[in-house]
């Protein structure tokens, strides 16, 4: 789904962050990079230090819950849409919590894995919107994924609202909500199998007689060098793999082992058993 408001049209939304950790903190910090004006942004954080140092780094005002019990209800009071970045365990309590203190109107964004639109709207008022998502943390540095799933009172024009504003940061994709636990699988924890594999190059320079440093160094860029090339429109994961890799060169071999020990297999084997969690995940919650 692609961006259908104006600047201005957005500007005049008023968001509230309830709690600003790894996920929920680089939803906020993608949509400031992208110009938003943090005079309209209200976050909430447990801790005075995490509070000082967020206010210092963003601009927008951050209520302290260690201070004010009330702080999550004072950040919704005039917000237009509202973003739950607690765990998903602590999802049911803080919509109880906030439930009286949303504006009708107000969409309700959860960015928690596995809590589903009908889990939330079970602690909310009857007919608020309510709209799941599955956002990554590269969406802090504008490359990130989302994926988003509108329950049925969300209207046309506030779920543009909702991409629009993501969509400033990273690709957005509108889901039906049963794909869920697999865009969760792939873009919300995919950053993690990234990395993952930097480690593991940079572990293999070493063996190869590298300095950690350099290797860690070299894995690093070329991780990163490699997405960045990804995120070029049209880019073909396969097309690119098959340009650096020359017929009897040194790369089509270790990628011939890559095969030989079923790669792909193995993420896809990881893949689905992120999948297969989340779907837990919600057992236990529901």
């Amino acid at each position: 789904m692609t961006s259908v408001l104006s600047t201005s049209a957005l500007a005049a939304n008023k968001l509230a962050f309830l709690g600003t950790g790894s996920m929920n903190g680089a939803v906020l910090r993608g949509i400031i990079a992208t110009g938003y004006d943090p005079a309209a942004i209200v976050a909430t954080l447990r801790s005075d230090a995490k509070a000082q140092a967020l206010r210092a780094e963003t601009g927008v005002t951050v209520l302290i819950g260690a201070q004010d019990p009330q702080s999550n209800a004072k950040a919704v009071k005039d917000a237009d849409i509202v973003f739950l970045g607690v765990k998903p365990v602590g999802i049911a309590a803080l919509c109880d919590e906030i439930r009286d203190a949303l504006k009708p109107t107000a969409v309700v964004v959860s960015v928690a894995a596995a809590i589903t639109i009908d889990m939330i709207a079970a602690h909310l008022s009857p007919g608020q919107p309510v709209v799941r998502s599955m956002p990554n943390t590269p969406l802090q540095v504008g490359l990130g994924a989302v994926g988003l799933s509108a329950g049925p009172t969300v209207s046309e024009a506030a779920l543009a609202t909702v991409v629009d504003l993501f969509a400033g940061s990273g690709v957005v994709h509108v889901v039906p909500e049963s794909q869920q636990d697999a865009v969760s699988a792939i873009s919300g924890s995919g950053p993690a199998y990234a990395f993952y594999l930097a480690e593991a190059m940079a572990a293999a320079g070493v063996k190869l007689g590298l300095d950690p440093a350099l290797a860690t160094d070299l894995a690093r860029a070329t991780v990163a060098g490699a997405g960045k090339m990804l995120a070029e429109p049209q880019a073909d994961p396969s097309a690119l793999r098959q340009g650096v890799s020359s017929p009897n060169g040194t790369t089509v071999q270790a990628l011939a082992v890559f095969e030989a020990e079923d790669l792909p297999g193995i993420v896809a084997r990881g893949a689905a058993a992120a999948a297969a969690r989340a779907a837990e995940i919600t057992g236990e919650l529901a």
